[in-house]
């Protein structure tokens, strides 16, 4: 079988645990070399030194706290100097904190929420987005969520982040046209570790009134987040991609 992604160089964000991990593991199996990225060195080199044994990918374990604004130039220029290009990027890095009542919602709390779900996405896109422009390819994916479009008073600071970046994304895609290509993914909910920790009542308010009624399969998403990856997509750009099980189709 042809792998899509032989000879590119992509990095993950939050790449150590759930959709995170099976994107960069996608990735790899389809010939990419994946930057597996997370704030923990330790867990990072785990998961990729795990991959790497799946699929027989090169792999680099790299610590980033993508809310620090300051550590994304050193990390884009770590690949850059391990590679000598970087052709991907996955802003999939995020939290999503819920709070009891908007009023309960603290000013660190949501400083944090807005630092690590747009903060750093922004700046690692225009970091990462600048160099594969000289470079003259290169395909930016972003991680945002149904929520920036679906929102619940709960997860309105998560929310407004992933809105936030969803316009980001669409003001990237022109600024670094027609060469660098930069679109987002919106996924619903997924059968991830997370999920795991949900009850039955849960479960149902989550599915209930849900065109495919059930959980998303992690590889339900990751074929996408390949498309956008490959040579395949090269007319797609600032583009919103809902993949959630029909979510957003229903008011």
């Amino acid at each position: 079988m042809s792998q899509e992604l032989t000879g590119k160089v992509a990095l993950v964000t939050g790449a150590t645990r759930g959709l995170g991990r099976a994107i960069a593991h996608a990735l790899a199996a389809e010939g990419a070399t994946v930057v597996v990225s997370s704030r923990k060195l330790e867990q990072c080199v785990e998961v990729a030194d795990a991959i790497t044994a799946e699929t027989g990918a090169e792999t680099m374990p790299l610590a980033l706290h993508v809310g620090r604004w300051d550590d994304i130039d050193g990390a884009v220029d770590a690949i850059y100097e391990r590679f000598g290009r970087l052709d991907v990027v996955v802003n999939n890095a995020g939290i999503a904190p819920l709070a009891p009542s908007l009023m309960e919602v603290s000013e660190g709390l949501f400083d944090k929420t807005v630092e690590v779900n747009l903060k750093g996405p922004f700046r690692l896109m225009v970091v990462a987005g600048a160099r594969m422009a000289e470079a003259g390819s290169g395909s930016i994916i972003n991680i945002s969520s149904i929520g920036a479009v679906r929102p619940s008073p709960a997860e309105a600071m998560y929310a407004g982040a992933k809105n936030g970046l969803n316009a980001v994304t669409q003001a990237v895609a022109q600024e670094y046209a027609p060469h660098v290509r930069v679109n987002v993914i919106m996924p619903g909910a997924f059968a991830t570790d997370m999920a795991e920790d949900w009850d039955e009542d849960f479960l149902h308010l989550v599915t209930r009134g849900l065109p495919a009624g059930r959980l998303g399969r992690p590889d339900e998403l990751t074929g996408m987040v390949v498309h956008l990856a490959s040579d395949r997509s090269t007319y797609t750009t600032g583009a919103l991609i809902a993949v959630d099980g029909g979510r957003t189709a229903v008011y």
